[in-house]
């Protein structure tokens, strides 16, 4: 194994980890190809000492494109809900940290071209993410807080293309069942050392229940140039604007049987419950190898304007205005120590968010009295500081230590119900240590010990059953530690694989008390997770690969002082067990043909355990054919959503105040695409 610099694009430290190729990369490839390649630094992928996958272009850019969960069902130790809910947004949890989000995502970090969509006071959306932009999409599993600060589920990188050496221009549509239409536009190209991509992507989908519409646009420029020293220099600019996201609601189990799988809830109906968001994202970076030393630096501007209806009068209006900016920078230096390979990496980095948050009564989706009125500021420090070392060639150990400081302030401009302002402060050490043995190229294991902290949200500060008061409750940071240990490796050329074990205990845990009228309400809890994952990838035969994923898991609560009776019990909203299978077929013709299976066992939808949500198979299928002519390629599919037609929920509303637990997934439904893209020479 080495450990050495080269001048590819890269991120920080952190997503090193999370740019292995393992689980993705060609099974046919030699074991010498097998290297971290897409961060800055290089690294044989076999002695990480963590749990990392990767997904490909092809795997997210060949289906109906609707949510990542489409393509991330690969990955063991994920668990989606919400994908046809565009106001709740995709409910994405790793090792059941995030499955508590009401809305948007939680206790997960999120990079897209190693600039935070994760905002200070730890919440993600991704409104302005075009899936058909992705090139490759990185996840690493598990506590990372010792490399990312507050991220106890771990990490999602995300990277979008960049311009091609040969220009070119793509556009294609998407159209379906329920009112789905998608259209896009990209190209880009290179002129001597500046590279641009640009590309545009608007969809209108009806939504398969009432009251479910969507219509968003997403706008995207990226573009780089290389500087006569060497030196690589990069500007983003995003756009999104998503005028309409309708809420159909939770059914309780008896509208479902009386009403249809296609309702929609009235009280959703009669408040007008649905979002309206714009955004929009500035983004710079700059990064220099010069031997045995890398630098970089970052910087970045976010706006982000919401406003949204819940189901409820009083409060039920909500505004905010968002300015989320920051910055950081990182040195790392791979000089061998004592004649072994090693490297050191530290870094720093800063964010800052301001809210403008109004509340007003909700008068059947017209705003009325102004109920609430508050600045909502959080600000972040950390520094960072990795070591790298071969103790020999078959044995590598890695350790991190980070240091966070992160301060929330609340400046409440209404006053009718007494001053809330207020502020509150965090301090937190997290180190990580992991190691890794080589036995063989087919058996490498692995083991580490990290821990991880997670501060609430801003609303999750809020108090119970009280929507018109600001402030902080008493809801304390969670914070985890744990180990973790494993295999993974290459088998005769042909296949890799992972196996990991994990166990975890959670102080603190952020988690769901209340969900009423669209609004969550959380307490304090501490819980114990562990679970088992395993993933392959096979070649079978010729363009024929096979991928599995498998992931058992046994989480629950250990202590809740304020609700002594549900301790024992599952954590509601994950399966024990999920399981994931996919073929995928690749003719030299261009034929090429994916068939995927996932199966998810039994879940609860609350605290209780005493509502029990059935297991479900979902199967899908997609079958196209790239045609080309001269420098142009042509590519129609047609695909297959629930292909054997389950009964099923999308998502589950954990611990919903009247039992509206369920919102039902699309029956068997069908899409058609068409992609042309054009090629000037090469």
């Amino acid at each position: 194994m080495s450990i050495g610099v080269v001048p590819a694009a890269g991120r920080r430290v952190g997503v090193v980890l999370a740019g292995v190729t393992l689980l993705t990369s060609g099974a046919a490839q030699a074991l010498e190809e097998l290297t971290v390649s897409a961060t800055r630094v290089e690294r044989n992928l076999l002695s990480l000492p963590v749990s990392v996958s990767t997904v490909e272009a092809d795997d997210i850019q060949r289906r109906a494109m609707l949510g990542l969960d489409e393509s991330l069902l690969r990955v063991p130790g994920m668990f989606f809900q919400g994908r046809y809910n565009s106001s709740q947004d995709l409910r994405i949890s790793i090792r059941g940290f995030g499955a508590r989000a009401n809305f948007g995502i939680r206790g997960i970090k999120v990079y897209v071209d190693g600039l935070p969509s994760t905002v200070a006071d730890g919440q993600t959306s991704l409104d302005d993410l075009d899936l058909s932009n992705i090139a490759r999409i990185e996840v690493l599993r598990g506590p990372a807080a010792a490399l990312y600060g507050a991220s106890a589920g771990g990490v999602i990188n995300i990277q979008t293309q960049s311009g091609p050496d040969v220009p070119f221009v793509e556009a294609g549509t998407i159209f379906g069942q329920y009112g789905l239409d998608r259209y896009l536009v990209k190209g880009g190209g290179r002129v001597g050392a500046f590279n641009y991509y640009l590309n545009g992507n608007y969809l209108d989908y009806d939504g398969y229940r009432d009251n479910a519409k969507t219509r968003q646009g997403i706008v995207n420029g990226k573009f780089g140039y290389t500087f006569a020293d060497g030196s690589q220099g990069q500007l983003i600019l995003r756009g999104a604007n998503a005028p309409t996201a309708q809420d159909p609601g939770g059914l309780a189990a008896a509208d479902v049987r009386d009403l249809g799988r296609r309702a929609s809830r009235q009280r959703n109906i009669d408040f007008h419950a649905g979002e309206d968001v714009q955004e929009q994202k500035v983004g710079l970076s700059w990064r220099k190898t010069m031997g045995v030393h890398s630098l970089e630096f970052r910087n970045y501007y976010n706006w982000r304007d919401f406003d949204g209806f819940l189901p409820a009068d009083v409060g039920g209006a909500v505004t905010f205005r968002r300015f989320f900016y920051g910055g950081g920078g990182q040195y790392s230096n791979s000089t061998a120590l004592f004649g072994h390979a090693n490297r050191v990496t530290i870094g720093f980095e800063a964010d800052t968010m301001t809210d403008d948050r109004k509340r007003y009564t909700n008068l059947g989706g017209v705003r009325g009295a102004l109920g609430f009125d508050q600045d909502e500021n959080a600000d972040t420090v950390g520094v960072y500081l990795q070591e790298e070392f071969n103790v020999t060639e078959k044995l590598a150990v890695q350790a991190g230590l980070r240091y966070d400081h992160i301060r929330f302030s609340v400046d409440d401009r209404f006053l009718g119900n007494g001053n809330q302002s207020s502020s509150l402060g965090f301090d937190e050490v997290n180190p990580m240590l992991g190691a890794s043995y080589s036995f063989t190229p087919a058996v490498n294991f692995y083991v580490n010990y990290a821990t991880a902290f997670e501060t609430p949200t801003f609303t999750e500060f809020a108090r119970q059953a009280d929507l018109q008061t600001g402030g902080f409750a008493n809801v304390a940071p969670q914070r985890t530690r744990g180990y973790e240990l494993g295999f993974k490796g290459l088998v005769m050329n042909r296949f890799t694989y992972q196996l990991a074990f994990f166990d975890m205990d959670i102080e603190d845990e952020v988690t769901t008390v209340e969900n009423k009228n669209g609004r969550a309400f959380f307490n304090n809890a501490d819980t114990e997770r562990r679970g088992l994952e395993a993933s392959i990838t096979a070649d079978l035969y010729a363009g024929l690969r096979f991928t599995g994923a498998y992931t058992f898991s046994d989480f629950s609560f250990d202590r809740f002082a304020k609700f002594p009776n549900i301790e024992g019990n599952t954590l509601p909203g994950l399966p024990s067990q999920n399981f994931y299978m996919e073929l995928a077929y690749q003719h030299d013709a261009g034929w090429f043909a994916k068939f995927d299976l996932n199966h998810v066992s039994s879940l609860y939808a609350d605290n209780a355990n005493s509502v029990k949500v059935p297991d479900y198979n979902v199967a899908n299928l997609v079958i196209g054919r790239d045609v080309r002519v001269g420098t142009t390629m042509v590519t129609p599919s047609f695909g297959v959503n629930n292909l054997f037609d389950a009964d099923y929920n999308q998502n589950i509303r954990i611990q919903e105040a009247n039992q509206r637990y369920f919102e039902p997934a699309p029956d068997l439904n069908v899409f058609g695409a068409v992609r042309i893209r054009h090629d000037f020479g090469g």
